[in-house]
């Protein structure tokens, strides 16, 4: 069964940094593509990050040059390290492993979720 298990949410003023784990479990891990979304409060699910098992990465316009997608294959581990933060990046954020990179396909696994707060 694959898991995907989160960490590092949390909450940080405006102009700080987070670093957000995901942990997956299985052997998926290393021969996907894994993506970071977000999903504020009243808003649609936002694809953020992505990075496919060759280490091509993409962001979203809102984060880039803020954030860093990065995997570490050996610890089965994908991160998503967010400096300067701002009020609007506030949200729940999820990992997600599936087939298809940068894609807002819902089919794959899905963590549980992690809350980021930025406070202005």
């Amino acid at each position: 069964q694959v898991q995907l298990v989160e960490s590092g949410g949390g909450l940080v003023q405006a102009g700080g940094s987070l670093r957000l784990s995901c942990t997956v479990s299985g052997s998926i891990f290393s021969n996907n593509v894994m993506h970071w979304y977000r999903q504020a409060a009243g808003k649609q699910r936002e694809l953020v990050a992505a990075i496919s098992s060759g280490g091509t990465t993409k962001y979203a316009d809102s984060v880039k040059g803020r954030f860093t997608v990065s995997r570490d294959t050996a610890n089965n581990t994908v991160y998503l390290q967010m400096k300067s933060l701002k009020a609007e990046d506030t949200a729940v954020y999820y990992c997600h492993v599936g087939t298809i990179f940068w894609t807002t396909d819902i089919r794959g696994y899905w963590g549980q979720g992690t809350q980021v707060t930025v406070s202005s």
